[in-house]
């Protein structure tokens, strides 16, 4: 007996969803992950802080950058979420007055969990690629490291990895140095006291 078609997901599809999940249509699959865990909320908070004040808001660095957490845009029939993007000024020189931007990010940063590590790695990469992201950062705030990429024609070439207690400083914000800790606001918790047998 024949599968049933499946039928590409629809924006209709994400409205539907509650407020306790996140949703992306990728490939034309509703892919859904639970909201960000603490560790994942301050690592994208304390990025954002790290790049406003120099790139967005020109104090101490070159302006010309505008970060979002949390976006969704649509680029054909995809619906992405990353955890913070950016945009040169001059390729978004205007909020849209939809609740979605359709001009791929310059840059995208994607906070890895067990729940997102798979599509991140995987889909959402290979999208950014097809589309023209030109960097993408994957920040792993249990690993408490950092892998960063340039576009090279449509393919992903690593320019960095920084591990805890380095220093952040790549493209495309090499300007400036920040310290990879300072994303992560705790210390790593304490392993549980072992048990006697």
């Amino acid at each position: 007996m024949a599968e049933p078609a499946t039928r590409p997901a629809t924006y209709a599809d994400l409205e539907a969803l509650p407020d306790t999940v996140v949703g992306e249509i990728i490939d034309g699959v509703l892919e859904t992950h639970p909201r960000p865990a603490p560790p994942h909320t301050f690592a994208a908070a304390g990025l954002t802080g790290e790049l406003a004040g120099p790139f967005q808001r020109g104090r101490g660095g070159p302006g010309g950058w505008l970060f979002s957490v949390e976006p969704e845009f649509h680029l054909g029939a995809h619906v992405l979420v990353p955890d913070v993007a950016g945009w040169r000024r001059s390729r978004l020189p205007s909020l849209p007055p939809e609740a979605f931007i359709e001009i791929e990010p310059d840059w995208v940063c994607e906070i890895l969990s067990p729940s997102t590590a798979r599509v991140d790695r995987g889909a959402k990469r290979r999208i950014y690629a097809e589309t023209g992201v030109d960097f993408l950062w994957l920040l792993d705030p249990v690993a408490r490291e950092l892998e960063a990429f340039s576009l090279v024609g449509r393919r992903w070439m690593l320019v960095a990895t920084v591990q805890e207690g380095e220093l952040v400083q790549a493209p495309p914000f090499e300007v400036i140095a920040f310290p990879l800790n300072a994303l992560f606001p705790f210390d790593h918790p304490a392993p549980p006291p072992a048990t006697k047998a």
